[in-house]
């Protein structure tokens, strides 16, 4: 499983028959070219806020690839159809979701539907969520945001011993802060036997699970 990491929570994962795009975001937009994806299959829409959804980007994704599929939460289901961009949150073949609701973040923002995604049997895309039970080998790990922290988020990898953790959802840091936080994430996960997999934007890693 090839995984590329662009800026936030936005995951490209491609497997030799099958690639899919998580959370296209306002943040991840200008770092992926679109014109330069060869395939895409599905893209999974965890929830309706912008730093998840981008509609100029979910836009431009479907004028490449016209029959590729939609899966989101029922709000964001309709936010893009009234934007003309046909979605379901009928899942497709192979993915399945599970309990993890999005974070409390009234009053700030309000607190939208959110649909989690374990794809292919390997990988867990949470959303924004500190409070699930389960995990495939590949965990997506939310490692910081308004509603969360680093420390709940390794307290709850090491709750779920994932055979590898992604960080996403870090736009928030500074460079120099990602890298300091991705090595002690490295070295405590390490020390547990997780491997943490420090992504950087634009750059795939290989995970073979």
């Amino acid at each position: 499983m090839k995984i590329t990491k662009f800026v936030h929570s936005c995951l490209l994962v491609e497997m030799p028959d099958r690639t899919v795009l998580f959370d296209p975001g306002m943040m991840s937009q200008s770092a992926l070219d679109v014109d330069k994806l060869v395939y895409l299959d599905d893209i999974l829409i965890t929830h309706s806020h912008g730093d998840h959804i981008s509609l100029p980007f979910v836009q431009d994704l479907v004028a490449k690839f016209p029959n590729v599929r939609i899966t989101a939460p029922a709000d964001a289901v309709e936010q893009l159809k009234a934007a003309g961009i046909n979605a379901t949150t009928e899942l497709p073949d192979n993915v399945t979701s599970f309990v993890a609701p999005h974070e409390p973040v009234e009053p700030v923002f309000p607190t939208p539907e959110q649909l989690p995604y374990h794809y292919a049997g390997r990988l867990t895309h949470p959303g924004d969520s500190h409070h699930f039970q389960e995990t495939q080998a590949i965990l997506a790990l939310p490692v910081t945001g308004p509603w969360g922290s680093m420390i709940r988020a390794v307290n709850l990898a090491l709750e779920l011993q994932p055979k590898h953790v992604v960080p996403i959802h870090d736009w928030h840091w500074s460079d120099a802060a990602r890298e300091s936080s991705y090595d002690n994430l490295e070295q405590i996960l390490g020390e547990h036997g997780i491997t943490f997999h420090k992504l950087q934007t634009g750059k795939p890693v290989n995970i073979a699970i």
